[in-house]
């Protein structure tokens, strides 16, 4: 009786766990091909700016894939960038991304588009 309850509360214990991934790589996301030389002294870094964007899955349904939260996040980086009518730019744009999983029933991705704005002298 003892054993079969300990494997009882063995399996609850390991049903209610819950697992995070997390990973962040630099990527170049930028799909215009303008190029810009950075080793002169013509530019200074402004700000850093982030976008962040999630999605919620039961049973592995709902939200978006995760090219669309990086598309929504990296939009959301660029309207806090506030690029429109000057000589500024973003670099080092970085993508991290978080999985969280509760025995497989619940889901949540949450993605994180992050760079350095900078701003042209000359």
């Amino acid at each position: 009786m003892k054993k079969s309850l300990f494997l009882v509360l063995v399996v609850i214990m390991f049903g209610m766990t819950s697992c995070s991934l997390h990973d962040g790589l630099t990527h170049n996301l930028n799909q215009n091909s303008t190029n810009v030389v950075l080793q002169d002294n013509n530019y200074t870094i402004v700000q850093k700016v982030r976008g962040e964007s999630q999605a919620d899955y039961f049973f592995y349904f709902g939200g978006f894939r995760k090219k669309g939260l990086i598309e929504e996040a990296r939009a959301d980086m660029l309207e806090n960038a506030n690029l429109i009518g000057s000589s500024k730019a973003v670099i080092n744009e970085t993508v991290e991304t978080s999985y969280t999983t509760f025995c497989g029933i619940y889901s949540n991705v949450k993605v994180t588009v992050s760079g350095y704005v900078v701003e042209f002298k000359e």
